[in-house]
């Protein structure tokens, strides 16, 4: 399976909790319809990328990068890559490359979805961004990328500004989806 072919059914699949959400989930399956390369960065005026929450263990605290263009402390994530089959696949490896972090478990998901300006192709594009969590094992120690100007854990109910109300929802939704599910590493 392609990953173009895997966006279309995990977001067909998908159940959007808020009304805004179900207009963008919306809005990514037309624009995957529109584009063949809607996966890629190349592609414009936007293109689907894959972020992820890494929690710990417990699910109490995320690790947030501060990311050098945004400035913001954000979650990891960013673009697909031509050999990723799928979208959970494109957010394990993006959190992976940019926590450090070995053993991550992916949560079932996504748990939300996301669009917003950047600057891949300026004067502005977009990311049509399909949100998910993972779970660190106990003791995981965060290895900084150069991709960041820091890398640091903040509990989920006290994440620092500046960020966004997107990283905020992630990280809670990602905590009540670890909680329920019973993923908590022993």
């Amino acid at each position: 399976m392609s990953l173009h072919r895997d966006a279309v059914a995990v977001l067909s699949a998908w159940t959007a909790p808020t009304s805004e959400e179900e207009a963008l989930r919306a809005e990514f399956l037309h624009h995957l319809r529109s584009h063949e390369d809607a996966m890629l960065r190349q592609c414009v005026p936007g293109h689907l990328t894959a972020t992820t929450a890494v929690l710990s263990h417990d699910g109490s605290r995320v690790l947030l990068t501060l990311h050098p263009k945004a400035k913001m402390w954000l979650p990891m994530g960013g673009h697909c890559e031509i050999s990723d089959m799928s979208l959970a696949e494109v957010a394990l490896r993006e959190a992976w490359e940019e926590s450090g972090i070995s053993g991550l478990e992916l949560l079932p998901g996504p748990l939300a979805v996301d669009k917003h300006a950047v600057w891949c192709h300026p004067p502005q594009s977009w990311h049509l961004d399909v949100e998910y969590a993972a779970v660190a094992p106990p003791g995981a120690e965060a290895v900084i990328s150069d991709e960041s100007l820091d890398l640091r854990w903040f509990p989920v109910d006290d994440i620092p500004e500046p960020s966004d109300g997107a990283t905020r929802r992630l990280a809670s939704r990602g905590r009540t989806a670890l909680i329920a599910g019973s993923h908590a590493y022993g």
